[in-house]
């Protein structure tokens, strides 16, 4: 069956660039990767008032895709109308009354199989579209919200919280066809909800090539650097790179900056990213006298954020609820050794020591091995070499096919609308 060879695949998800999150990035490497190998994608997404550029199907961009004049290598993409989510000024929630009209610009594209990577408004198009056209839609389940929906209603009774979650997630769950799991522990928690479905483990890749340069591109990039932060000069940056948000830990990571500054002046903490919690962890900074020695650059964009982890010295990562835990393998293929708490999602990307060291829930153990990697430079230079070696594994290329096989998996198995 030839549709099993070139498929043409829609994804969904409620977080899409310029939103920077774990999701995003597997959806973004996922369908670039699917385009390289022939398939087709076409990514429904909310609409961001700050998106750098909106492309929908129409029957005029039909045509311009017909005439080749779509930009290669690109998904397309339909950006929903909006509006703001009160609980997070990042997040958007797609408008639902938008439905018939997003439904009818997936038509145009003719999908094989529907890829839902998220749980609320556009995840809803996703599976009700899959239900009128009888297509299997494959669910990959991101985001353990029994954790997470603390930190967007602080102010709800936890256990009030996490009953909800699991009731929706279940919900969303049983909608889906098949089930993808980036992680063993979240695999973990769905059979806990006991779902009867066939449940895939796949985590999700990353693209080398997004993470290679010359090095007098890497040197441009530090003096630009040096320019706009002038205390980064001549200094061996410890990098955080991630949402600026409590449950990362960073209250954690703060707490180690006068040790570490103390025995090593040289050094200084970059933390890259944005979210709800910024001022906050930056008035942090003030009261403890530390804010000359961290520096919050906000959003970057992916190739600076590519080269940032280029210029730094050590990767710091102490998020205790990551559920996949990707960018410590972005900061290896960087070269960048990697000192993280060994939790949830880091656990399965690093498996150990490898590329760096990943430690306990303990400040004492965090910092004597930030202190390793700064004194000892033949362990330092050791664990680069081993940090690109077990990078390699994560690749998306490779995982990408596995992501096909899903898919047709799906498309063979899925039953006839009569059955």
């Amino acid at each position: 069956m030839l549709y099993l060879n070139y498929m043409k695949i829609v994804m969904f998800t409620d977080a899409y660039w310029p939103r920077v999150n774990g999701v995003t990035v597997s959806v973004d490497s996922f369908s670039h990767a699917l385009l390289r190998a022939g398939h087709e994608v076409l990514i429904v997404c909310s609409f961001y008032p700050d998106a750098a550029s909106v492309e929908r199907i129409t029957s005029e961009s039909e045509q311009e895709r017909d005439n080749g004049e779509h930009k290669s290598g690109e998904p397309l993409v339909i950006r929903v109308p909006s509006m703001p989510l009160f609980l997070s000024k990042e997040d958007r929630l797609a408008k639902i009354h938008k439905w018939f009209w997003v439904s009818k610009q997936i038509d145009l594209f003719g999908p094989d199989v529907l890829h839902i990577n998220s749980e609320f408004v556009i995840a809803e198009f996703g599976f009700q579209y899959a239900k009128r056209n009888n297509l299997p839609a494959v669910y990959t389940f991101h985001t353990l919200w029994e954790d997470y929906a603390v930190n967007y209603f602080p102010m709800v009774p936890v256990f009030f919280l996490k009953f909800f979650a699991r009731r929706y997630l279940k919900y969303v769950i049983n909608k889906a066809y098949l089930i993808i799991v980036p992680t063993v522990q979240i695999q973990e928690v769905i059979k806990k909800y006991n779902i009867k479905k066939q449940i895939y483990l796949l985590p999700t890749g990353i693209d080398p090539r997004i993470f290679e340069h010359e090095t007098s591109e890497v040197d441009r990039f530090r003096n630009t650097m040096e320019k706009k932060y002038p205390i980064l000069t001549g200094k061996r940056i410890l990098l955080f790179a991630g949402r600026i948000a409590k449950e990362k830990n960073l209250d954690f990571l703060l707490s180690l900056v006068p040790r570490i500054r103390e025995k090593h002046p040289e050094t200084v903490f970059l933390f890259v990213g944005n979210g709800p919690d910024l001022a906050y962890f930056q008035k942090e900074c003030e009261e403890k006298g530390i804010e000359e020695h961290c520096i919050f650059t906000g959003y970057l964009t992916r190739d600076d954020l590519a080269l940032t982890y280029a210029i730094s010295s050590i990767f710091v990562f102490p998020s205790l609820t990551e559920t996949q835990g990707l960018v410590t393998i972005e900061a290896m293929l960087s070269g960048t050794p990697v000192v993280a708490i060994g939790e949830m999602g880091t656990i399965m990307v690093m498996g150990g020591n490898n590329g760096g060291f990943m430690v306990k829930n303990s400040p004492d153990e965090f910092t004597e091995r930030i202190f390793d990697l700064l004194e000892d430079q033949e362990l330092y230079q050791r664990k680069i070499a081993e940090a690109k070696i077990h990078a390699r594994a994560w690749t998306i290329d490779s995982l990408t096919e596995k992501l096909v096989q899903i898919y047709r998996d799906a498309i063979k198995s899925f039953p006839p609308k009569n059955q």
